[in-house]
């Protein structure tokens, strides 16, 4: 399993930037992939100016892949302009666990049990 995490051109208009993401997805789906989780995060403040830009629009995909499919989409994040950064990485075990189990409780929005409604 991977994880991809890419920052696009805050240029975008927020119907650009999901075409774009959908065209990232439609790569990875084409080379076999499983997409589990895709989560858009929107824009962002950078840590950093990336290409004279101090925001873009975060994006995280995780999923399950053979690796001619994570070597086709980073030639595609490598050609496309509006691609400021990418970064993918394999999962270990444990990664995948706190994976799974973020996406069980809803992305770590706080999961309301008996417990905190009583005492609320």
């Amino acid at each position: 399993m991977y994880e991809t995490t890419f920052i696009l051109s805050p240029e975008l208009t927020e119907d650009e930037y999901k075409s774009m993401v959908a065209k990232f997805i439609k790569i990875l789906t084409d080379q076999q992939a499983e997409i589990l989780n895709t989560e858009y995060w929107g824009i962002k403040k950078l840590a950093y100016p990336i290409q004279k830009r101090g925001s873009g629009y975060y994006t995280y995909i995780e999923f399950k892949s053979p690796m001619e499919a994570i070597q086709k989409v980073e030639t595609e994040f490598g050609y496309d302009e509006k691609v400021l950064r990418y970064l993918t990485v394999s999962l270990d075990k444990h990664a995948v666990a706190y994976n799974k189990k973020r996406r069980e409780q809803g992305f770590g929005s706080e999961k309301k049990t008996e417990a905190t409604l009583t005492n609320a």
